[in-house]
């Protein structure tokens, strides 16, 4: 049986988290450390390892037939690749950045100034959507330290908890661009083979990602309260309603997105639920 080969980042934050998705959809590596082709010992895929910038190369080109990397990577390769799914995690921005002690008066402040970037066609079509001409100087590695050295005027670059551009002295003044990781597919047609291993893993990473935006919650809720906790819930369906040995009071099952926990979470108690247990869910099939 072929197998359907992903193109991950070798390393970083994206690695991370790209490996602890692929562990929860039930996916075993056989060995993961400096081997650049690593096959699924349960599961009939195989991890490609590159770079984060060569993995919108590999699957356009078809040497990977599919490929988890940064939306920034993507837009900045234009390689003929399609996004086939944003996957929620790594999340970050490209922004342009000044020295902190200098007063930023709006985007007409970098006409004429030189701009340090790893980034050049994503910051060269944003300048020229806003007409603004700049001199776009391209750096491998530590854009950020290019202002401090005397070699740029402004970075453009990744920006996380930007803990980093506070260390460098620089202020973060306009986000161009919000990224996170996505799972990408190339132009040509898969086997119908691997198009069932897609479509499976597919179905195992909607059903993490369902699970890691909610929270299953049990509660004693007194019978005569009973539809008022319920007129409260926006559970996926009906919520589960058990009886309790005590006649009075019954046991409410559901489940809560987790963008509206709390607001929730203090309706219920107003309306009389006590007892609320919260717990993780670790897989879920919508």
């Amino acid at each position: 049986m072929s197998l359907l080969r992903i193109a991950v980042q070798s390393k970083g934050r994206l690695y991370d988290e790209t490996m602890e998705l692929l562990s929860e959809a039930g996916i075993k590596l056989t060995a993961v450390k400096r081997t650049l082709l690593v096959p699924s010992r349960n599961f009939p895929v195989e991890l490609l390892f590159l770079r984060d910038d060569d993995i919108p190369d590999s699957v356009a080109s078809g040497t990977a037939d599919i490929g988890i990397v940064g939306l920034n990577e993507v837009m900045e390769k234009q390689r003929n690749v399609e996004i086939v799914r944003p996957l929620g995690f790594s999340r970050c921005r490209l922004s342009l950045a000044i020295p902190k002690n200098i007063e930023y008066t709006g985007l007409a402040w970098f006409n004429n100034r030189k701009i340090a970037t790893s980034y050049p066609v994503i910051l060269d079509e944003f300048l020229k959507k806003n007409g603004i001409k700049a001199d776009i100087h391209v750096i491998t590695g530590s854009v950020e330290i290019a202002p401090g050295i005397g070699l740029a005027d402004a970075i453009f670059d990744i920006v996380s908890s930007g803990s980093t551009l506070v260390s460098n002295n620089l202020a973060e003044v306009e986000t161009v661009v919000k990224s996170e990781a996505v799972l990408i597919a190339g132009s040509k047609k898969l086997s119908a083979e691997k198009q069932e291993v897609l479509d499976e893993l597919l179905f195992r990473i909607e059903a993490v990602k369902a699970a890691g935006d909610r929270k299953y919650i049990l509660m004693n809720v007194p019978k005569d309260k009973l539809d008022e906790v319920i007129s409260v819930l926006p559970g996926i369906k009906s919520p589960t309603v058990l009886p309790l040995a005590d006649p009075n009071w019954c046991s409410v099952h559901t489940v809560l997105e987790e963008k509206c926990f709390w607001e929730i979470i203090n309706k219920i108690k107003s309306a009389g639920a006590e007892g609320i247990l919260v717990l993780d869910i670790e897989k879920m099939v919508l």
